[in-house]
């Protein structure tokens, strides 16, 4: 079985997989190790990783690529307003504030979200690791930025979903590192744990975490972010730079052409890798624009002096994560820097002198997150026998629940889930109502998030709630973190005799957002005659006793469904309280609408989408390879006449033969250039109706030699082996039907040596072979005998 970690990164994206205990990074159809992150729509398929960065050139309008940037976010965000000018393609604003890309595609207009693009690279990757490991892949990891909020990590489990795959989990980027990390060193002291800081400066992102190791855990003490600070954001320092100069010394603005800022970004992300191993490095571009060749030079110290800015940004999410995790400096026992824009010699010495310390590279710059996560994968999968290595993450955000009055905990804060609670946990809250019950998941603190995302999570309905005699029923609810990172209620029960009553402890107001509730008022739910008890409860492992059955857990795909849940049996006891408790408690139907996220209906239109856009690309694969199958055939054809069919043809043959081949050759290249695949194997079919009789005879005389040769040896056999309890007639007729076989054998090859080879042999190779199996036929009659006439011990 498959055991496979995804890496989808802004640029490029790694496949890991588990074999025999190691981990290997699966290679691409160009045996590559990383797949560009690209999507392009020619004029009648689609394009991905190198072959979509190849056609981008050709097709800029049509290419999409660094989606991960877009999955999940609002359209009027100007985090998102500055990634989308950076991309050629047609966009809009879709439904509830998302993100749609304008394609065109089979001459239509195409409008799909960034998530349908995200399941295209993952249809894309599925078939990469299926062709490398040669069998079907489902069970899978996949890697994500810690930053991504509760709707991001939906869209990604939706898109590997559309395509078949079955994410057993996500997991942060720093703790995949980390996990790689750990689970095979073996030389961790006993004792007290040891303290590592992982600092990944990806394409788009930087992200910290420090981890405590032990010999078989590993726990996250700590994870921070800068989620717009990374190598691209250098690459466009340098752009810019060179940008000004050309416009000054060649008069050319690359600005008002995509094809020229495409091709001086690419030439900038070369030279920083250049400037990263020398003090200076030249830029040369030919025909940039307007047909103007460009040269420009740059020394590393004017490139870090432009960038100046950016290196400061590097230092606050490691003090930020050193605050949080409460250690200092010298509590770091090693940092591991990793990621595609971590080589820059700057950020070296700046985090060198920032933890005191050399910076470690034991780890795989660009493939470390999808081995941690392969990794990941063969810990989860029941089927792989992995060694046992405990691996505790945490939330990056604090997460609220309010209800219609206000948000909803036993603390003021109004905080469900604080930020670094363990993934996965679960809480109890218990209310009371009449007949539906309304809850808000939300983000409280807002300077957790990333600039411009919205706090709103989740809504669910909870209910009805049916009381003969009108009163209010205690309502237990069961939140869960799964271990996708994901809220959702995972139970909700109703007491028959309510044991609690809702307490409003204080009042406080203030303002999250314009779109959450306001103000807010703070509540307390206490249990009445109880003493020292809270109504909620903290659970951070699937041990805790439950009065009643749990419901499976919400689906995750689906953003408007219903959870149906079964009443709970009575359960037998000699006292009658298994009787009671089982009437007190039933289940409830929970109703979820992720704000934001795909609804059903969109989940199965773009699963069927996505299905007839891998028909269209099945179709024009198949197209091109009947094509270049008849380009191939027209040349291998015209030399083999030329060579192997010089004398198996005769000239009329090699007449019409060639004049069809050079008619079909300017057909392929004029008006058969875009034909369909029936057309194509016609075309093929009908030169293969000239061409084969005289591949035939050129074929049969090698195989005629053949069966000439086993015939004689037959006849040999035949004639020379003979059991010593047999009687003279009966050698007498063996030897006669031999003396049939080889007499008809010598008439037909006098016969084929007076004919030429471009005629129809007299007989053929099959020929031959029938009359060897009726000789071997009719002997064994004579014996009386199945087997052969040759003795056992004379037989080799």
């Amino acid at each position: 079985m498959s055991v496979v970690g995804f890496d989808i990164g802004n640029e490029n994206c790694v496949i890991a997989a588990v074999k025999q205990g190691g981990v290997d990074v699966l290679l691409n159809g160009e045996s590559n190790r990383e797949t560009p992150a690209i999507v392009c729509f020619g004029e009648k398929q689609r394009f991905f990783g190198s072959a979509g960065a190849a056609s981008a050139m050709m097709h800029p309008k049509s290419t999409v690529s660094q989606v991960k940037r877009l999955i999940g976010r609002r359209f009027d965000d100007p985090n998102v307003q500055n990634d989308l000018k950076k991309l050629p393609v047609e966009t809009s604003e879709g439904p509830e504030g998302g993100i749609l890309i304008h394609l065109e595609y089979l001459k239509e207009d195409h409008k799909f979200m960034p998530v349908q693009i995200l399941t295209m690279l993952f249809a894309h990757l599925k078939t990469i690791a299926e062709n490398d490991l040669g069998t079907s892949v489902s069970d899978c990891v996949i890697g994500v930025p810690l930053y991504f909020t509760d709707l991001q990590r939906r869209e990604y489990l939706d898109a590997a979903t559309i395509v078949g795959l079955n994410p057993l989990k996500l997991i942060h980027d720093c703790t995949a590192i980390g996990l790689g990390y750990g689970v095979y060193k073996t030389d961790f002291p006993d004792g007290d744990p040891i303290y590592v800081a992982f600092i990944d400066i990806g394409h788009c992102d930087t992200q910290v975490a420090i981890a405590e190791f032990q010999a078989t855990k590993m726990k996250i003490l700590s994870h921070t972010f800068d989620s717009s600070l990374g190598g691209r954001d250098f690459d466009e320092v340098l752009f810019r730079h060179f940008a000004e100069t050309f416009k000054e010394q060649y008069d050319i603005d690359v600005y008002s052409n995509d094809r020229a800022c495409n091709r001086l970004l690419a030439a900038c992300e070369k030279l920083k890798k250049v400037l990263s191993a020398n003090l200076e490095a030249p830029l040369n571009i030919e025909c940039l624009m307007d047909e103007k060749d460009v040269s420009g030079f740059i020394k590393r110290e004017e490139f870090e002096n432009l960038a100046s800015g950016l290196l400061e940004r590097i230092s606050i999410p490691c003090n930020r994560a050193l605050a949080d995790a409460g250690l200092s400096v010298d509590k770091i026992d090693s940092v591991e820097l990793v990621g595609s824009g971590s080589r820059i010699p700057a950020i070296t010495r700046l985090l060198t002198s920032l933890f005191e310390k050399e910076l470690s590279r034991t780890l795989n710059a660009s493939e470390c997150v999808a081995r941690g996560c392969a990794l990941q994968c063969a810990m989860l999968n029941p089927v792989s026998r992995f060694k046992e290595y405990e691996v505790e993450d945490s939330t990056p955000f604090s997460i609220g629940l309010s209800s219609d009055e206000g948000p909803i905990c036993e603390k003021s804060n109004g905080i469900l889930f604080p930020k670094g609670e363990p993934i996965p946990s679960s809480k109890t809250i218990t209310l009371q109502g009449s007949n539906l019950l309304r809850l808000e998941a939300f983000y409280p603190i807002l300077h957790e998030l990333p600039m411009g995302i919205s706090p709103k999570i989740s809504s669910y309905t909870i209910g009805p709630i049916h009381e003969s005699d009108g009163s209010k029923a205690g309502v237990e609810v069961i939140f869960q973190l799964n271990l996708n990172g994901i809220v959702n209620i995972e139970s909700s029960t109703v007491s028959k005799k309510p044991n609690f009553n809702l307490s409003i402890l204080h009042y406080q107001f203030s303002k999250i957002s314009s779109d959450v509730h306001e103000p807010l008022i703070y509540l307390q739910l206490i249990e009445d005659h109880v003493e020292d008890s809270v109504t909620t409860r903290d659970n951070h492992s699937n041990s805790d006793a439950m009065d009643v059955e749990p419901i499976s857990e919400t689906d995750q795909n689906v953003n408007e469904h219903s959870i149906n849940q079964k009443s709970e049996p009575p359960h037998s006891s000699s006292d009658g309280t298994g009787k009671d408790k089982a009437n007190r408690r039933l289940n409830l139907p929970v109703s979820e609408t992720i704000f934001g996220g795909m609804t059903g209906a969109e989940l199965v239109e773009a699963r069927e989408k996505e299905r007839q856009l891998i028909q269209q690309d099945v179709a024009m694969e198949l197209t091109k390879n009947k094509r270049n199958t008849l380009e191939s055939f027209v040349y291998d054809t015209r030399n083999k006449l030329l060579n192997e069919y010089r004398n198996f043809a005769s000239e009329q043959e090699k007449d019409e033969i060639s004049r069809n081949l050079e008619e079909t050759e300017k057909w392929l290249y004029n008006e058969g250039n875009e034909e369909t695949l029936h057309t194509y194997f016609e075309k093929l079919e009908d030169l293969k109706q000239l061409v084969d009789p005289v591949d035939n005879r050129y074929k049969d005389e090698e195989a005629r030699v053949q069966s000439t040769r086993e015939l004689l040896g037959s006849i040999v056999e035949h004639r020379m082996f003979f059991p010593d309890e047999i009687p003279p007639e009966t050698k007498e007729k063996i030897i006669e039907e031999c003396n049939k076989a080889e007499k008809w054998l010598r008439d037909k090859r006098q016969h084929q040596d007076a004919l030429p080879k471009c005629a129809d042999p007299v007989f053929w190779s099959r020929d031959i072979d029938s009359r060897t199996r009726e000789l071997n036929l009719a002997c064994q009659k004579i014996l009386g005998t199945k087997g052969s006439t040759v003795p056992p011990e004379d037989k080799e």
